[in-house]
């Protein structure tokens, strides 16, 4: 029994990993004020370039390191459209979900059935990314609430008139969180196709951007409160496979996910409120000189 808590809850950690990393940037990118609905676009295009350029140059860490950067050449065009262009969050963000999946699926057509090269585990059979993103985790907890750069982006993403007024640079703030949180997301598609399924498949994020957007909600905006979250959904994930053998159906199983999510929602209402709730300008352009 012990030997099945232990795998279990093994398997959730390593289901979660992707979700926890994507969450944090996320959090990042919506404390600022930018509403990015195209997480699933961005993770999908951070798993196929990692995928593709890991199988080109034979080194994960090349693979890795070109999905980061294309998350945050996502995350700048979604900052062009939203900061500098005023453009409707919503729309920008759903753009870059089509963007992705198209992009994604035209790149990825050579790479389907390939097995891929893999992280090695390291310590109690996890690989060292899982490790580093928790580390990652209250790291970015620690700049957002206990440094002077954390309360300019809290500011920007509360009231960026009166952070504006008090010299902070409201537009380059948010571009960098958004470039940050776009870069965050790549390398969830990243660990995704080279450390969790070590493969390429088309659309393989099966709906993981949209779980991320409610678990920025579950964790009330918190890079702490996103571990617990991600570790839950790996959970859930996980517990698929081991209801398989019990006959239970298929469609129902995958369904698991994406009504855990719906629950996060309806009960989000109670965990957001208070000091760490929703950014008051979460999805509001910022023009000078209005209120």
């Amino acid at each position: 029994m012990i030997d099945i808590i232990i795998s279990v809850v093994r398997a959730a950690i390593r289901a979660g990993s992707p979700l926890l990393v994507g969450t944090l940037g996320e959090i990042y990118t919506e404390r600022s004020g930018i509403l990015n609905l195209g997480v699933e676009g961005v993770m999908l295009m951070g798993a196929v370039t990692a995928f593709a350029a890991t199988q080109t140059t034979g080194s994960l860490a090349i693979g890795i390191m070109a999905a980061i950067f294309v998350g945050g050449l996502m995350g700048l065009l979604h900052g062009f459209m939203s900061i500098t262009l005023k453009v409707n969050q919503y729309v920008a963000g759903l753009s870059l979900v089509m963007l992705g999946s198209g992009v994604s699926s035209l790149i990825g057509l050579g790479y389907i059935g390939i097995r891929g090269k893999t992280l090695k585990p390291v310590l109690f059979g996890f690989d060292i990314l899982v490790y580093l993103f928790v580390a990652l985790a209250m790291v970015l907890w620690f700049i957002l609430y206990r440094t002077r750069i954390g309360i300019e982006i809290r500011s920007v993403g509360e009231n960026p008139a009166a952070a504006d007024a008090m010299g902070i640079n409201v537009d380059r703030t948010r571009y960098l969180c958004t470039i940050l949180g776009g870069a965050l997301v790549g390398l969830a598609g990243a660990y995704l196709s080279t450390a969790y399924l070590s493969s390429w498949t088309d659309n393989m994020t099966n709906g993981r951007g949209w779980i991320i957007l409610a678990l920025t909600i579950f964790a009330s905006w918190d890079p702490r409160g996103a571990i617990l979250g991600a570790w839950i959904f790996g959970g859930v994930e996980a517990l698929q496979y081991r209801l398989q053998p019990l006959g239970i159906s298929p469609s129902f199983l995958g369904m698991l996910p994406f009504i855990a999510t719906i629950i996060i929602l309806v009960l989000s209402g109670r965990f957001s409120k208070g000091k760490r709730g929703i950014p008051e300008a979460l999805g509001k352009p910022y023009r000078r000189g209005e209120r």
